[in-house]
């Protein structure tokens, strides 16, 4: 299972494996799924004082997730940073590019977030 479906599961509410019926299978279209919303709530809940809105290291944490280099790194690679930014660019670019791209494939598969999140 890829990192991003990991990560998007936690989010949509399915456990890791879980897949999601295909669109084509379901009657009628899935309903949006309230990103801010839901990360909200988590976030009231938990221990830490996270910044989701603006880190992804702080994203992975609240839902659960390792945050490390290697898999922030796995994950830039899964949904199209190029090694070649990777080995030239810092961490902190790196980073920012990946919470834009996260949010962005969470509004494409059904996730209903807020604009600015996806500037």
């Amino acid at each position: 299972m890829s990192i991003f479906s990991k990560l998007m599961g936690r989010i949509f509410g399915k456990k890791d494996g879980e897949v999601a019926p295909a669109a084509a299978e379901e009657a009628e279209p899935a309903e949006p799924v309230d990103v801010e919303a839901i990360l909200t709530e988590m976030e009231a809940a938990h221990p830490e004082d996270l910044d989701w809105r603006r880190s992804i290291v702080d994203l992975m944490k609240l839902v659960g997730m390792v945050s490390s280099y290697g898999d922030r790194k796995e994950l830039a690679l899964e949904l199209g940073y190029s090694q070649a930014d990777i080995d030239s660019k810092g961490s902190a670019e790196m980073n920012i590019w990946l919470h834009k791209q996260v949010m962005k494939k969470l509004a494409e598969n059904g996730g209903n977030v807020p604009a600015d999140l996806l500037d």
